[in-house]
C-alpha cells in the first residue's frame, strides 16, 4: 500500500511496505525477539512449584507483578494473616512463562497468576491471571481496600480499570520505543510521550483535590497505579524517562507517589520477584515474611 503523502523513502527502514500478509520472522521485537511470538500455548513441559502458604503466586517484579505483591504485603500489615504467600520466581526473559504448569494457571502466558487453594467456597483451587482480576478478587476475599459502599467501590474501580487500559501506552508504547526498541523513531517517542504526560496531567488533576485515587481511603486502585507511574514520578523507570518527560512538574503525583512510598507494605511488596536494581532490593522469591531480612540479594551474596 502506497500513499503519495508518505512515500515509502520514507518508512523506517527505507523503502518498507507492508506486505499484503504478514508473516513471522523470528527476531522481531527488540529486547524481547527471543519470547516473543504469534502464538499461544506450552513450549515445554515443567511442573509447577507448591509452596506451603494458601496462596501460590508466579510472577517476576515489574510493575504489573508489583501490584499484587504490594497487595499481599498491605493484607498482612492488616493483620489478615490468611493472606500469607509463596511468591515463585517467573523469568520471563528464560521463557519461563510458557512451562506447561505456567500455562495451566495463566493460558495467555503473562505474569502474574495465582493459584489459590484455599477458596471461600471450600472447593478445588481457583486460578487468577490478569492483575486487575487477582487484587479484586483477593480485595473481596478478605474485605479490604475496596470499599463496599456503592459510590466508593464504583469510583476504585474506575480508576482500577484506567489503570489497566492507559499503562500499556507507558510501558508498551512509550516504554519500549524509548528504551527497548532496536531502533530511536521520533514519531514513535514523540507519539507515546505525548500520551504519557497527558495520563501524568489526568493524575495530577485529580489528586489534586484527592489523598488517594478514589478519594480518602487507600485502594487497589492506588496499589495498581503507583508502580507504573509512581516509579516513573520517583526517575525509576526506563533510563530516568522521568527527566525526559518533566515528571517533578506534576506536584500532586509527586505528593501521593512519596507517600505511598513510604509505606512498609508498599516498600516489602516492591521487591517482591525483584531481579534488578540494587542488590538490597531484590528478593527473587517470597515464602516467609523473615525472607524480607535474610534473603535479599545483598544478604545471600554476604553469606555466599
Amino acid at each position: 500500500m502506497t500513499d503519495e503523502k508518505f512515500p515509502p523513502e520514507k518508512n523506517l527502514p527505507a523503502g518498507y511496505q507492508p506486505p499484503k500478509v504478514w508473516t513471522w520472522e523470528p527476531g522481531n521485537g527488540g529486547a524481547f525477539a527471543s519470547i516473543n511470538r504469534p502464538i499461544a500455548g506450552a513450549t515445554h513441559d515443567k511442573e509447577r512449584p507448591v509452596g506451603k502458604h494458601p496462596l501460590q503466586f508466579y510472577s517476576l517484579g515489574t510493575p504489573n507483578g508489583q501490584k499484587v505483591t504490594i497487595l499481599l504485603e498491605e493484607l498482612l500489615a492488616s493483620g489478615h494473616e490468611g493472606a500469607e504467600y509463596d511468591a515463585w520466581l517467573i523469568n520471563i526473559g528464560k521463557g519461563d512463562q510458557f512451562s506447561s504448569g505456567f500455562v495451566e494457571v495463566n493460558p495467555n502466558s503473562k505474569i502474574p497468576a495465582l493459584m489459590d487453594h484455599q477458596p471461600v467456597d471450600g472447593g478445588e483451587p481457583i486460578r487468577l491471571f490478569e492483575s486487575a482480576s487477582i487484587m479484586t478478587y483477593l480485595a473481596e476475599k478478605f474485605g479490604a481496600f475496596l470499599p463496599t459502599e456503592t459510590r466508593a467501590r464504583a469510583e476504585t474501580l474506575n480508576w482500577l480499570f484506567w489503570q489497566m487500559g492507559s499503562a500499556p501506552f507507558l510501558g508498551g508504547g512509550f516504554g519500549h520505543f524509548y528504551t527497548y526498541a532496536p531502533m530511536k523513531i521520533q514519531y514513535a517517542i514523540d507519539r507515546y510521550a505525548m500520551e504519557v504526560k497527558r495520563q501524568m496531567d489526568v493524575l495530577n488533576r485529580h489528586l489534586a483535590n484527592n489523598e488517594f485515587m478514589a478519594g480518602k481511603d487507600y485502594t487497589i486502585a492506588d496499589m495498581a497505579i503507583w508502580p507504573w507511574y509512581g516509579r516513573l514520578a520517583l526517575h525509576g523507570a526506563y533510563d530516568d524517562a522521568g527527566t525526559f518527560l518533566s515528571v517533578d512538574e506534576y506536584e500532586h503525583v509527586q505528593r501521593w507517589t512519596k507517600q505511598l512510598a513510604a509505606r512498609p507494605g508498599v516498600k516489602r511488596g516492591a521487591i517482591v520477584n525483584k531481579t534488578s536494581g540494587p542488590l538490597s532490593e531484590q528478593l527473587h522469591e517470597r515464602h516467609d515474611a523473615s525472607d524480607f531480612d535474610t534473603k535479599t540479594q545483598d544478604k545471600l551474596a554476604g553469606q555466599a
